[in-house]
């Protein structure tokens, strides 16, 4: 039999003569569980509002995007499209060229950028399920836009009264010649808005989607110029093989980035922003272990005579001192584990009922995984275990001989 296991197991059931001592064991035991808990919820609702805030950006950006290199454009060869359509692991690619535009409707204006997509973008990326207003139609000039600039310029759907005017600078140095200054330095382009998407502030703002030819057209592009390629892998499929088959394919003027590269300060603010919350909570813990040595500290000396009469029939220091290790670990985990059930219910609550609401339309995002839950689990515990080890040594020969 494990002698101090079974000692220290009896010294968390029973109650000790000191009433102060007791209290002490019960607001320590309720701080591990309220600390764990709140770890673990505010994990799970930063884990919400990432999955959230990452939505926006996953239903815009495609799982692959092909980039030039250097420059704005680079060349797409049919011969590379049929290798392409035969890549293992590739459901499907799109085309696009972008640039920016100057935009007028009605004497009011702005900047953004013209999208020239083919057919194959909606498939590729989740464009269409974000139009909330008409529809994803690119044929027969017309075009998509986003809240924000349909807000600004005042735009209406299926408007071919009073179309939205694309305007861009011609390319090349320019014509300075008497015969040349008559001629427009820049293309124009009319659209008619057939639907308004809704993402996030700064891409309902940024661009107007058109058909490809049409962009190229107006930007006076090579019909296999393009700005980007977007690709989507078939379930399963193994990125790094696919981004190595498409680098095989391309050649090196070109570069493959996935949503995570695409978006690199995003994410590296939402994983730094993580990090910090979880470092805030994890220090708040450490100060409540102190409890814990408090308390274990407080129990050796009330049960100083147990020691005495333990240390008389032959239990060595070591083991007195792994009594009082196992009762901080126990006490430790069990008000982990309580806390973190306490946040699971909490939190799964929150998804079924979405109790607490940003809008009245609009829950608070929050996630419920496992690895929130190791993690929270992981750090009571070792905690635990650093903050045993430091009451446990105050056990020394003197305590027992005195």
């Amino acid at each position: 039999m494990n002698v101090p296991l079974y000692i220290a197991r009896r010294y968390i059931r029973s109650r000790s003569s000191q009433n102060a001592v007791n209290i002490i064991n019960a607001v320590t035991f309720g701080v591990i569980v309220v600390g764990s808990a709140a770890l673990f919820i505010v994990l799970s609702g930063f884990s919400g509002l990432k999955s959230f805030s990452l939505s926006f950006s996953n239903t815009f950006d495609p799982q692959l995007k092909v980039l030039p290199a250097s420059g704005k454009t680079f060349s797409l060869a049919p011969d590379q499209e049929a290798a392409l359509k035969a890549l293992p692991g590739l459901a499907s690619y799109s085309r696009e060229l972008e640039e920016r535009v100057y935009l007028t409707h009605r004497q009011k204006s702005m900047i953004a950028y013209i999208k020239g997509v083919d057919s194959a973008y909606n498939r590729t990326t989740g464009i269409d399920s974000t139009v909330f207003i008409g529809l994803y139609d690119l044929t027969n000039q017309q075009g998509v836009v986003g809240r924000t600039i349909a807000n600004q310029l005042n735009l209406s759907i299926g408007d071919y009264g009073s179309p939205l005017i694309l305007l861009a600078p011609k390319p090349g140095k320019g014509n300075l010649s008497p015969q040349g200054l008559g001629d427009q330095p820049y293309n124009q382009l009319a659209l008619v808005v057939s639907g308004i998407y809704q993402i996030e502030e700064n891409l309902d703002k940024k661009y107007v989607f058109a058909e490809l030819p049409l962009v190229q057209a107006l930007l006076q592009r090579d019909s296999t110029r393009i700005s980007g390629l977007n690709l989507r892998l078939t379930p399963g499929a193994d990125e790094p093989v696919v981004r190595a088959a498409v680098a095989d394919i391309l050649g090196p003027g070109v570069t493959t980035r996935n949503r995570q590269e695409l978006n690199q300060t995003l994410y590296r603010m939402l994983n730094t922003e993580n990090l910090a919350t979880y470092l805030i909570f994890t220090l708040v813990l450490i100060i409540a272990l102190f409890n814990v040595v408090g308390a274990i500290i407080m129990m050796i000396l009330d049960k100083k005579e147990h020691l005495r009469t333990l240390y008389s029939l032959g239990l060595s220091l070591p083991k007195l001192r792994q009594i009082y290790f196992l009762q901080g670990v126990l006490v430790t985990s069990s008000g982990g584990a309580i806390g973190v059930l306490i946040g699971v219910l909490l939190i799964g609550s929150q998804l079924l009922f979405g109790w607490v609401m940003i809008t009245p339309t609009l829950a608070y995002p929050v996630e419920l995984n496992w690895e929130n839950l190791g993690l929270v689990l992981a750090t009571i515990v070792l905690l635990g275990i650093l903050a045993a080890r430091l009451a446990s040594s105050r056990i020394s020969k003197s305590i027992v001989r005195a």
